[in-house]
């Protein structure tokens, strides 16, 4: 069954001065602030479009590394994703860099790479990111 999930987006002013306001609607967790300084700079308690694709690459990686391991029989005890995106003004998002770790018992360092580089080109996050350069080093525990 598809499902569908809503955020929400409010800007007052100009690119360089104005700020807004990003809401998670369908979980309801939270308003977030949002700037170009923010983006461009420090992020200054507020966070950015990056930020925000970055969470959702690495938990979906997460999750997509994890179904993978289940379906070889060598389920994790614990994967951990930092999504490191870089954005560069006047180009957009320059590319993705995942680093994961993980703690898997049973497994060969072979699967190990094998698995986290099917997870990284087919969790669907990096599925709509293809027009990105999407980098991995995953490590075992």
């Amino acid at each position: 069954m598809a499902t569908t999930r809503n955020a929400t987006a409010h800007w007052e002013g100009a690119l360089l001065d104005g700020a807004g306001q990003v809401s998670l609607d369908s979980s309801g967790l939270g308003t977030f602030d949002v700037t170009w300084a923010s983006r461009a700079n420090d992020p200054d308690g507020r966070t950015s479009p990056e930020e925000l694709i970055g969470a959702a690459h690495a938990t979906c990686y997460s999750m997509a590394f994890s179904h993978a391991l289940a379906g070889e029989d060598t389920p994790p005890r614990s994967v951990d994703t930092k999504a490191s995106v870089t954005f560069q003004p006047g180009e957009g998002i320059t590319g993705i860099h995942l680093d994961m770790e993980a703690d898997i018992p049973g497994i060969s360092e072979a699967d190990f790479q094998r698995i986290a580089e099917d997870a990284k080109a087919n969790c669907p996050v990096s599925q709509a990111l293809k027009g990105t350069t999407i980098t991995l080093t995953a490590t075992l525990r």
